[in-house]
């Protein structure tokens, strides 16, 4: 098949991109596939982040795509989908995760040729962050589809809910696979300043409000001095009111700031020195983080919010906190270090590895393309 692919591709970084680069690989294994991606994909305002570009460090994959959709400049909507249409693909699929995409991907998707089957994979129909025009844009966007591929449950409601009639597969999140191998643990603490002997717990990724750093940092308040917690990860916004969390703590001195963008060649690192990774999230469809997690055969502790439960299983591959609560997940990493030698979290989550591979999600969505 020839397959359009529009979405983030290098030179942007970040989560979206590792994924759109990993299935991009395993499509071309079997297919004729082409890179179309942004010139500009988001205004400055949207994106509070330091750079949307890779940077020294970042192992990104260079996928070779057309830049040509500014999602601001609306003549550009146009032109990409005369590129595409130029190309003639069987297929084109894209990727959703915020409404402010929708009148641009909407208008490209509206303009392909019946030939030509739109696939969208959506990771969020409603975003974690409300604006005014999200049902209007997402509505608009999914008008334009001919089928979409879902990875959580709390997604497909989302779907149903807006577009009640859609042809749709539900496929789990792969498995990232690109980061270099796991690093000695003690060597890894050791660099990254850890004292030894401690349990040391890790929230990873960027920081926005919905990912509950607040409860993770009121949750520390009630651990003895044997914890240990590294915050490692880019603010979207401003640390101050975490800070001054963190001031107020008595045991403020077990905890390891590294709150900048952590570049993929030091990723490593932060997994090799902890002993679970702490998703203590507000709202969630599915999070990127738990497959860097199981890359890394980290056990995980998350909130029983959106999907995280489709992935991370109860006394399995993690635990399940029952609600974004600090006493409740306070009790839950306690619970973690009495039982973790009981588990074989590491064996477990191996087992999942196996399952959810690139080239699967890749078949998947070739033969419901070939169903529509």
């Amino acid at each position: 098949m020839k397959i359009a692919y529009l979405s983030t591709f290098y030179p942007f970084r970040g989560g979206i991109a590792q994924f759109n680069a990993s299935l991009y690989r395993a499509l071309e294994k079997e297919h004729e596939v082409k890179a179309f991606t942004f010139t500009t994909q988001y205004p400055k305002l949207l994106f509070p982040g330091k750079t949307q570009y890779v940077q020294q460090g970042d192992k990104a994959d260079i996928i070779n795509s057309l830049p040509v959709l500014n999602t601001i400049n609306p003549l550009t909507y146009f032109k990409t989908a005369h590129e595409i249409k130029q190309w003639n693909p069987d297929i084109l699929i894209m990727k959703y995760w915020m409404s402010f995409f929708g009148p641009s991907l909407g208008l490209v998707a509206k303009k392909m040729p019946e030939n030509t089957k739109v696939i969208t994979i959506l990771d969020n129909v409603i975003s974690h962050e409300k604006h005014f025009f999200d049902k209007p844009f997402t509505s608009f966007f999914l008008k334009q589809n001919d089928g979409f591929v879902v990875m959580s449950e709390s997604v497909e409601k989302d779907l149903l809910l807006l577009k009640p009639v859609s042809k749709y597969i539900k496929h789990l999140h792969p498995i990232y696979n690109h980061f270099d191998q796991i690093t000695d643990k003690l060597k890894a603490q050791k660099i990254l300043g850890i004292p030894e002997n401690k349990k040391v717990l890790l929230f990873f990724g960027f920081i926005r409000d919905y990912k509950g750093l607040d409860i993770l940092i009121d949750s520390f308040r009630k651990l003895s001095p044997e914890y240990y917690l590294i915050i490692a990860g880019e603010v979207y916004g401003s640390f101050t009111r975490y800070q001054e969390q963190i001031n107020s703590l008595p045991n403020k001195e077990n905890i390891g700031l590294f709150v900048d963008y952590i570049p993929d060649d030091k990723v490593p690192l932060f997994f090799s020195a902890a002993d679970v990774c702490i998703l203590p999230y507000k709202s969630a469809t599915q999070s990127g983080i738990t497959y860097i997690s199981f890359h890394f055969d980290l056990p995980i502790i998350a909130t029983d919010v959106g999907g995280l439960r489709e992935t991370i299983s109860d006394k399995d591959t993690g635990l399940i906190v029952e609600q974004p609560d600090a006493e409740k997940l306070a009790e839950k990493i306690i619970e973690f270090f009495a039982i973790k030698d009981q588990i074989s979290f590491k064996k477990n989550i191996a087992r999942l590895k196996n399952e959810l591979s690139w080239d699967h999600l890749a078949k998947s969505l070739i033969q419901f393309a070939e169903s529509l």
